[in-house]
């Protein structure tokens, strides 16, 4: 959230420096407007402090890492949250024994949580004449456990079906999920997908080859 505050001093820089540091911040983490230049008086008489604006519009992921302390101390949930990179931008993990509570059935709280964190990362981005960030979420690696466990999956049920001729039925997944699905039957000769349903009933379904194949 976008913070402004009042500061003084006997020059620009001092004013600055001041303001600055009662945000708990560096002067290089901060934008500033001179609001009044100092004057000097004259035999200790007349003199005007420098007064300044000090603007602090924090960054995207620090918002979503403000945002989601203030969610987990909220819950007394106890657990830390690391901000890093993948290959696909910003990441936010959350570590720790309870963090766990977070992910929900097949993780669909953790979606509904990145939601979250997402719009509280990008609040107020016309401040900062940025494009959208989009910022990944994870608790304790799941993402990548759920991952592997769903190309897993997609492997078996696509062997049953070269094995038994019949379809299969997937239980319904996020779109996120369902590309992977997707992704993983592809590398398999003989056996193709398509998705049926709608909204939260979305599901994949695998069968064999020459199936129309929609998303």
């Amino acid at each position: 959230m976008k913070k402004e505050i009042i500061e003084s001093g006997r020059t620009v820089s001092e004013a600055v420096e001041r303001g600055a540091l009662k945000l708990g911040l560096t002067v290089d983490q901060i934008t500033y407007e001179v609001i009044c230049e100092p004057k000097k008086g004259f035999l200790g008489f007349g003199e005007v402090p420098a007064q300044v604006k000090i603007i602090y519009t924090p960054a995207p992921v620090q918002s979503a890492k403000t945002f989601l302390e203030t969610i987990i101390k909220n819950m007394d949930i106890v657990a830390s949250v690391e901000i890093g990179e993948d290959e696909d931008g910003p990441k936010i993990e959350l570590v720790g024994e309870d963090a766990g509570a977070l992910i929900g059935h097949h993780g669909e709280t953790l979606d509904q949580l990145q939601y979250l964190v997402n719009l509280a990362a990008n609040r107020g981005e016309e401040d900062r004449d940025e494009k959208y960030t989009k910022i990944s979420l994870d608790i304790d690696g799941y993402r990548a456990k759920r991952n592997e466990t769903l190309r897993a999956l997609a492997r078996r049920m696509a062997n049953r079906v070269l094995k038994y001729k019949r379809n299969v039925t997937l239980e319904p997944m996020s779109a996120y999920e369902r590309r992977i699905i997707h992704s993983e039957v592809q590398k398999i000769e003989g056996v193709t997908t398509n998705s049926i349903g709608s909204d939260l009933n979305r599901r994949v379904v695998i069968s064999l080859e020459g199936k129309k194949r929609t998303y």
